[in-house]
């Protein structure tokens, strides 16, 4: 407690008062005193008379309120000044409180209780703002090892997709897989089967995230191109020679996968094609993915397909096989929810006549830079504001014509 009054006799008598309330008091007899006081000690009460010779109880105040301090200091003026704009002059420079002259004892007991509580609270927020800064300190740093660790999982997701595209001689199949995150439910692939056939397929498991992406990395292993004899779409025979488990089949071999051995709640969407590369015959499974897409030669775009359900959702659920058939010019198509239901600022999603128009729009491409012009579309028609996984596989056939079937 600091008592700042040019007369010795009004000093003494706060002083008295005050230790017997017990407080420690310091006193100075000017201003400029008060403030050296101020700079050494930091005082939590400071109780001024208004009108001093020098440097008046205002511009102390004011000065007061610019020093650097480690807490709130709580500034009482002294005076006889009752006027309004007095008592508002005295705030604006910084005052907490006035006590008239001469001091009631009561009233000033009650003043410094009130000055008491307000820097008890203050200390009190200055805490809790200290824990919270470092809380917020502690989670950031959290933060950073969940987003490094999350950059290495997106890479090592992407890396799961190999080969982004090759070329069979008289086909050509291309891929795409962007996360909405950092890494994602999304899964593409292509594998071959032997000579003149190649499998093609999208996989969306529910949900996003970590647990998604770990389904997908189980997944990709099954599915994998690089080791035929862990491919469970591939049979070997006696004579090592390897076929393909017809399209439905797969998919009720995985839904049983799924759901005896997994013991996950997740399931996922499928678009499996197992292709001819000669004749252009093509059989494909659809697992509840969106419909597959074929733009033929013309232009034209067709969707094929009946839906179907998720993969390992239903025990024992049964999977048909759908045919068609690729002329030289053809492509198929296989994509992702995320971009048939990519919706515009409106809400308004994209569906199937929209992707067609987009299709369509993009015909004269080729691989990658078609399937660059299909995302650039989607994210425009979404006003960048796309919230799934985007994946898709792109076949180009240009088979001979004798050689169609």
């Amino acid at each position: 407690m600091l008592v700042v009054d040019d007369s010795r006799m009004q000093r003494r008598i706060l002083t008295v008062q005050l230790t017997r309330s017990g407080y420690d008091v310091m006193e100075a007899s000017s201003a400029e005193e008060a403030l050296r006081i101020c700079a050494e000690c930091e005082p939590d009460i400071v109780l001024s008379d208004w009108m001093m010779p020098g440097m008046t109880g205002l511009d102390f105040c004011r000065a007061f309120r610019k020093m650097d301090r480690a807490g709130y200091g709580y500034f009482i003026l002294l005076t006889s000044k009752t006027e309004k704009n007095e008592v508002a002059q005295g705030l604006e420079s910084g005052a907490d409180d006035f006590l008239s002259k001469p001091v009631n004892g009561d009233e000033l007991r009650a003043r410094l209780s009130a000055g008491e509580r307000i820097l008890v609270m203050e200390h009190e927020l200055k805490e809790k703002n200290r824990l919270l800064s470092s809380t917020l300190t502690e989670l950031q740093g959290l933060y950073d090892v969940i987003d490094r660790d999350l950059t290495e999982a997106c890479k090592l997701q992407q890396s799961l997709v190999k080969e982004r595209h090759r070329s069979f001689g008289n086909a050509e199949v291309s891929l795409m897989l962007r996360p909405s995150g950092h890494v994602g439910g999304d899964l593409v692939g292509f594998f071959p089967i032997n000579a003149r056939r190649v499998g093609v397929y999208g996989i969306d498991v529910s949900g996003h995230g970590i647990t998604s992406a770990l389904m997908t990395a189980r997944l990709a292993g099954y599915l994998s191109g690089s080791s035929p004899d862990q491919n469970i779409a591939l049979i070997q025979s006696e004579f090592g020679i390897y076929d393909a488990r017809p399209p439905g089949e797969l998919a009720a071999y995985l839904n049983t996968l799924v759901l005896e051995e997994m013991q996950t709640e997740s399931y996922f969407t499928l678009i499996y094609a197992d292709i001819d590369l000669i004749s252009g015959k093509v059989e494909i499974v659809q697992a509840g993915h969106p419909y597959p897409a074929v733009q033929r030669a013309s232009g034209e775009v067709e969707f094929l397909g009946a839906g179907g359900l998720p993969v390992g959702l239903i025990e024992g659920a049964d999977y048909d096989t759908i045919t068609t058939h690729l002329k030289p010019g053809d492509r198929l198509f296989l994509m992702s929810d995320g971009i048939t239901e990519a919706t515009d600022p409106a809400g308004d999603m994209l569906g199937e006549s929209g992707l067609a128009q987009i299709i369509r729009k993009s015909a004269a491409m080729r691989g990658a830079a078609f399937l660059d012009a299909i995302y650039w579309d989607i994210e425009t028609f979404s006003n960048g504001n796309l919230v799934d996984d985007v994946s898709a596989v792109f076949f180009e056939f240009d088979g001979a014509k004798e050689n169609v079937g």
